[in-house]
């Protein structure tokens, strides 16, 4: 595949919105609440709506017997952009339908097209979405999820056939390649804004989620909460760890739609009109991350992996927000030495 960026620019500027299929929603009240830290919305016998900041919600579940997702909504500036992109995707022979009244009050937003994805997915692009009139409680004692401009977090999409799937993407709807890698997977990543990826395609021979991600501001709401998950024999799926590409620190557990949530902190914030995508032959973690859900030829390759990092030193700078970080004074000599060679431009 090209690792060149597409000419497109696209109209979508994050992810705004997901929707889950589950058993029930007791499962994932209790989940998203005490685990995640989420705020419960709404709640009913059928339904579940959690918010994780100023948006009057961001994750919509459906007690409807199924797992997985149930749509994916995806944000536009304003009413004229959503117009443009609608006669856009009719152009490029994608079915678009507008969102009656009622659907456009059932997600808070002012209104929205509907399609779906070559892998049948649906997708839901909408402008106007509703700003809460109170402040985010959350469900347990978290410091906020980073969202904002870059949107809600991100998902990683299961395809049957990942060229069947990505120029969908990034030619029709414009995400930009950020990086790829072969292994121990294939699994290509796309963004829309300074967050690493908004999408990822991770080619698995059947069409489906593999997890979503969401962004924690503090490193101790991640530590507090791969506590708490450890708590539960078998909810974690993926041990904790840092992703090389997106600098992500982060844990996953099962949730109770039967794919993952990845929990991190310390995504990197990307330069996107001077980003240069690649493959990333080191792996996906630079440390820890046991896959568990990986059979065992791919945990081991995996951990082969990681452990050719260690040997070869490989480090990475951490992405902080102003205020979550303190400038500890230098206490090694060879540590300082390349502070002031990097001072003077050396290194």
């Amino acid at each position: 595949m090209s690792t060149k960026a597409p000419a497109l620019q696209s109209h979508l500027q994050s992810l705004g919105y997901v929707g889950l299929r589950a058993g029930n929603v007791e499962d994932w009240a209790s989940y998203g609440t005490r685990l995640l830290g989420m705020q419960i919305v709404d709640k009913s016998a059928a339904t579940l709506s959690l918010r994780m900041d100023d948006r009057r919600q961001r994750v919509i579940v459906s007690a409807d017997g199924g797992e997985g997702i149930g749509f994916l909504g995806f944000e536009v500036a304003d009413a004229k952009a959503l117009d443009v992109l609608a006669a856009h995707l009719e152009h490029h022979g994608v079915k678009v339908a507008r969102g009656v009244r009622a659907l456009a009050d059932e997600r808070h937003v002012a209104d929205l097209i509907v399609f779906h994805d070559p892998a049948g997915n649906r997708i839901e692009v909408f402008h106007g979405q509703e700003i809460a009139s109170d402040a985010f409680q959350p469900g347990r004692s978290i410091s906020g999820f980073r969202t904002g401009p870059l949107g809600m977090g991100h998902v990683v999409l299961t395809a049957e056939r990942a060229d069947d799937v990505i120029p969908f993407y990034r030619d029709v709807l414009g995400f930009r390649l950020s990086d790829f890698f072969v292994k121990p997977v294939k699994i290509h990543f796309f963004h829309l804004n300074q967050r690493h990826h908004t999408i990822g395609i991770l080619e698995t021979g059947r069409n489906g989620i593999h997890h979503m991600m969401v962004e924690v501001n503090f490193l101790d709401d991640v530590g507090q909460g791969y506590d708490i998950a450890q708590m539960t024999p078998d909810l974690v799926k993926q041990t904790l760890g840092r992703h090389i590409n997106d600098h992500v620190t982060s844990f996953y557990t099962q949730n109770p739609s039967n794919f993952m949530v990845e929990y991190g902190w310390g995504g990197r914030s990307i330069d996107i009109d001077n980003w240069t995508p690649k493959e990333v032959v080191e792996g996906p973690s630079l440390w820890g991350h046991e896959r568990l859900w990986l059979p065992p030829e791919g945990r081991t390759q995996a951990r082969e992996l990681r452990m050719g990092l260690a040997r070869e030193g490989l480090r990475i700078p951490l992405d902080v927000m102003e205020g979550n970080h303190a400038i500890a004074p230098g206490t090694c000599v060879l540590w300082d030495q390349i502070g002031e060679a990097r001072k003077r431009g050396y290194v």
